[in-house]
């Protein structure tokens, strides 16, 4: 009887075990699938990428700005999802159920009232109530400023001097565009030129929001001190700003007009098409309005190639419409390869080579970036985050395709990548910076003062080393057969990325959010380079992250960790993006069999649409902490199939460890 029960259970757990692996099987096969769907004619893919609701609002604002045709329908699509995403506090979030942003609120206040929704609705009375009660528009940041100074509701008083004479300073002097992160310099620059010229809003209606300031709004002066700035510092540039103001207005015409022709310069050699200047939406809206300014016509080519770009970047839908900050095709074909190969299958791995030839062509070989006035001696190698950006590319992007055409050639003997990934290995060594650390975009970018001037309210004008991408970095150059051996540059990383751990065992994500996100991308680089699993700085991580997962088996993290007082990971409602992270980081710190992975999986299982792939609204990835968070619509669609089909992998393995960087 007892051996018979022994059976019955065996046979039991042999048949649950063998469900589990087809229900295991049937989710990878249906979100592979999907993926495969929605692959571009071409072998790329691209998501949408949307941010929260300033940018679609100030869309809406520039076209009234320029006083071009009302666009009727766009404008009530507009309206229609700028409605949608109001808080329940009245006013407008940064993320989805975010707390109230008062520069969101104002900017999307006013577009509506543009579009044409009466102050008295009771959606626009909510907003109305909810700035004034936060002490009203006077705390919008300085770019928000900007605007409503371009539009008379404030005074040029009211935001900081920019005098444009800064083009002409030399490198050594203390505040330099090259001193300043590549979103900052393309944004910037035209914007010093609109500041120079101070021109009117054409703005047809004659629409202002007088009544979202507690007082008059052209008597007030400049803002008051950001929380992340150092006092003394803050004195020392306000009191300068103060002297500029006085003494612009006695600059020489002359060398205001040849600093202009510097700007004009610098903006006309990066045009980049319609893909613009820097290929994101800021710098494209302010060269229009500055070509405006400057009389340059509707027709003007500079100006009407850039302003085609942004109506490029437009996503219109049958009821709701918005505009991206940007597109994110690079990024989303490399990440979208990377989880095909896991998934492994007939269909999936020939696609992902699809993927892999489009790409090839896109790595940046023949131009030497602004990057370059740190590295003049670096050969260009990187691919960028946009169609076309060649002055900006970028060391995540350049290393994630990387490592995904080595996977390729090592796992399917494909050939035609070694030229590529040599030139990508050559740039992304050449771009580390001396604290052993690597940035985004730039190389050194370390001047933290400067995020004491007026402008920089925002605290992200540099573009420092980060911990996720130095990871991505090491993981990318470890994957290539580098080691903290046989490495310096592998070795100075590693190094950066034990100084920069967390007590509690993380690691800080600038680029996702958050906590899960650079601890994900760190595992990562310590298990492609080599670095012992029992070294205490991985199980500090493991056992963290296996602390912060939820009660439904998932991982989320809420944008409120970026707070300057720092206490940490913030709790939130599971997603999908998130609980892959986690999964992918504990399978490689060698805890594929660790029951916090098991539940993730189960997670993700459960959580699977009609479609095969997963719903989320939440925002998991960072433009500037604090200030502008960003929704990858792909994220959800390739990151957990890529983390279910690693699970899948290492379990029918016995070795159980990752063998590629990411």
């Amino acid at each position: 009887m007892q051996e018979q029960l022994e059976k019955s259970t065996e046979m039991h757990s042999v048949n649950k075990s063998a469900t589990d692996r087809e229900v295991l099987e049937s989710s990878i096969a249906s979100a592979t699938h999907a993926l495969l769907g929605l692959q571009q004619s071409d072998g790329h893919w691209v998501f949408e990428l949307e941010a929260d609701s300033t940018i679609p609002a100030e869309y809406v604002l520039l076209r009234h700005y320029l006083g071009e045709p009302v666009d009727a329908a766009l404008e009530a699509k507009i309206g229609k999802y700028l409605r949608r995403v109001q808080g329940a506090h009245g006013g407008w979030p940064l993320v989805h159920d975010g707390e109230f942003d008062m520069s969101a609120s104002v900017k999307s206040y006013f577009a509506l009232k543009m579009i044409g929704d009466s102050v008295d609705a009771p959606h626009m009375a909510r907003a109305r109530e909810a700035i004034r009660a936060r002490g009203g528009a006077i705390h919008s940041n300085v770019f928000t400023r900007f605007t409503l100074a371009m539009f008379g509701v404030v005074s040029w008083r009211a935001v900081p001097v920019l005098p444009i004479e800064i083009m002409l300073l030399p490198f050594w002097s203390p505040f330099h565009l090259n001193k300043i992160s590549y979103w900052a310099r393309t944004t910037m620059v035209p914007l010093m030129v609109l500041a120079a010229l101070k021109p009117r809003a054409r703005n047809p209606k004659g629409v202002g929001i007088d009544e979202l300031f507690l007082q008059d709004p052209r008597s007030i002066g400049m803002s008051a001190k950001a929380p992340h700035q150092s006092m003394g510092w803050f004195v020392l540039f306000r009191s300068l700003d103060a002297v500029l103001r006085v003494i612009e207005p006695l600059f020489p015409k002359s060398l205001r007009r040849r600093a202009i022709d510097a700007a004009l310069a610098f903006i006309e050699e990066r045009l980049n098409g319609e893909d613009g200047m820097g290929a994101i939406y800021p710098p494209m809206a302010n060269i229009v309005m500055m070509y405006d300014a400057l009389g340059k016509d509707e027709s003007y080519p500079p100006r009407a190639i850039t302003r085609r770009g942004i109506d490029k970047l437009l996503v219109v839908g049958e009821d709701e419409a918005y505009c991206q900050p940007c597109v994110s095709p690079i990024w989303d074909t490399t990440l979208t390869c990377h989880a095909l190969l896991e998934a492994g299958s007939p269909e999936a791995v020939p696609a992902a080579k699809q993927g892999l030839d489009w790409l090839v062509p896109k790595q940046v070989l023949d131009v030497k970036g602004d990057w370059a006035v740190k590295r003049p001696e670096v050969r260009p190698g990187g691919w960028a985050f946009q169609y076309n950006n060649a002055h900006y590319p970028d060391l995540d992007d350049t290393a994630v395709v990387v490592m995904s055409m080595d996977r390729m050639r090592r796992e399917h003997a494909t050939p035609g990548y070694e030229a590529a990934i040599e030139r990508g290995r050559e740039w992304i060594e050449g771009m580390q910076s001396d604290d052993g650390g690597w940035a985004a975009f730039d190389v050194n970018n370390l001047e933290y003062y400067l995020n004491n001037i007026p402008f920089s309210d925002h605290g992200a004008l540099l573009d420092p080393p980060t911990e996720d991408v130095t990871a991505r970095c090491v993981s990318m150059l470890a994957q290539l057969g580098q080691n903290a051996t046989n490495s310096k540059a592998v070795a100075a990383g590693v190094a950066y990325l034990r100084r920069t751990q967390h007590p509690e065992g993380s690691w800080y994500g600038r680029w996702g959010l958050n906590f899960i996100y650079g601890t994900w991308s760190v595992l990562c680089a310590l298990n492609a380079a080599a670095v012992d699993r029992g070294d205490p700085m991985v199980r500090k991580a493991v056992a963290w992250l296996a602390s912060v997962q939820n009660q439904d088996g998932g991982w989320g993290e809420d944008a409120v960790s970026y707070r300057l007082d720092y206490k940490g990971w913030e709790a939130a409602p599971s997603t999908g993006s998130q609980t892959a992270w986690a999964l992918l980081a504990l399978m490689a710190a060698g805890e594929v069999d660790h029951p916090a992975v098991a539940r993730g999986v189960e997670y993700l299982i459960a959580t699977q649409n009609e479609k095969g792939l997963w719903d989320e609204q939440r925002y998991t990835a960072t433009g500037f902490p604090r200030v502008f968070y960003l929704r990858y619509h792909g994220y959800p669609k390739f990151f957990p199939l890529w983390a279910l089909a690693r699970y899948r992998n290492l379990r029918n393995t016995n070795s159980r460890v990752v063998g590629v960087g990411m």
